[in-house]
């Protein structure tokens, strides 16, 4: 019976140990769990903690800035970045731009890559946020700021006097022109008035008869421009600047039945200009480089960052003026329908 007592005594004793065991190894398997669990959760979280780039744009929802956008994504995935893309509902509204950008400051962001709807009143958002540490990326459109790392866009004035240009090759005399224009304080659109003005000045053979500003808007540069046609019946020229204010333009000339009788010479890539520049409502349009605008910014944004060189702090997107006589060619259409 002492054999059997013993035996049990000892018995018992392994069965502690061995439950003892168990329970630690338990423990340790549950502690190697959680840190495999906090391992994952650290890894899932690294992938949204990545470096962090604000794109805020003068719209979202023209073909101009959705090919931006595009030129945006396309960076920020060949350099692994974090990216948000927001804009106003239109091209007038700078109060709205100025509450993006404090808001992605405070989100973040490292970069705020950035067009202006006001060259004037979105500066002073702009500074405080350079002030907070943030960089900023000036691209298409300008702001009146001195903490501008570098400034990806058209060379707007060139531009314009491609315009002029485009105009004096149409014919040689009896140029009365009419300017559609959008916001006066955008700063883009100004530098391609100028442009313009100047290109046309020094050849003399063109009158500028009216010019006028208007909203960012179809409806609006429409009906503007059928109240500077029915004031003016004497222009046989119009230049305009962006792609709201070109598809209003040809349309109106459309309604009105003008297209024989007036050049009209516009901008951007929107498909319905490309199909009214074959019909004959415009005559020739003046293609800037949306894409690459949205991926340069983004690079340099990335350059910023990483404390790597800028290769330059102003950058020419470049433009190309496309007539019917060149749409159909090779060259063309790689400019007209580079990015779908």
């Amino acid at each position: 019976m002492k054999k059997n007592r013993a035996v049990g005594k000892h018995l018992n004793l392994w069965l502690i140990l061995l439950g003892a065991l168990l329970l630690a190894g338990s423990y340790i398997i549950g502690i190697r769990y959680i840190i495999g669990n906090l391992n994952v959760f650290e890894h899932e979280r690294g992938e949204t903690n990545r470096h962090y780039v604000a794109v805020i744009a003068k719209s979202t929802t023209s073909a101009f800035w959705k090919s931006v956008f595009a030129g945006a994504n396309a960076a920020s995935t060949e350099y692994n970045l974090t990216l948000t893309v927001e804009g106003p509902e239109n091209e007038e509204d700078y109060q709205t731009q100025n509450e993006m950008i404090r808001k992605a400051v405070e989100n973040g962001a490292e970069v705020i890559v950035f067009s202006a709807v006001d060259y004037h009143a979105n500066a002073e958002a702009i500074n405080e946020a350079a002030r907070s540490g943030v960089k900023i990326v000036v691209i298409d459109s300008d702001v009146d700021s001195d903490e501008v790392s570098c400034r990806i866009s058209t060379d707007n004035y060139q531009a314009g006097r491609m315009v002029g240009k485009a105009i004096l090759s149409g014919q040689l005399e009896g140029l009365n022109v009419g300017i559609v224009n959008f916001d006066k304080n955008s700063a883009n659109g100004q530098q391609r008035e100028q442009g313009l003005r100047e290109e046309l000045a020094a050849d003399g053979r063109a009158r500028i008869v009216d010019a006028i500003n208007v909203l960012s808007t179809t409806e609006d540069s429409k009906a503007g421009t059928i109240e500077m046609l029915k004031e003016h019946p004497e222009i046989n020229v119009i230049a305009t600047f962006n792609e709201w204010t070109s598809l209003g333009v040809s349309y109106a000339i459309r309604e009105l039945k003008l297209a024989e009788e007036t050049f009209v010479i516009a901008f951007d890539s929107n498909v319905v200009c490309v199909g009214m520049l074959e019909t004959g409502e415009v005559d020739a349009l003046i293609v800037q480089n949306p894409y690459a605008m949205g991926y340069l910014g983004v690079e340099c944004a990335y350059n910023l960052i990483n404390d790597l060189p800028l290769e330059s702090v102003q950058v020419d997107t470049a433009t190309t003026v496309i007539t019917r006589e060149n749409m159909f060619e090779e060259e063309g259409q790689k400019v007209l329908f580079s990015f779908d």
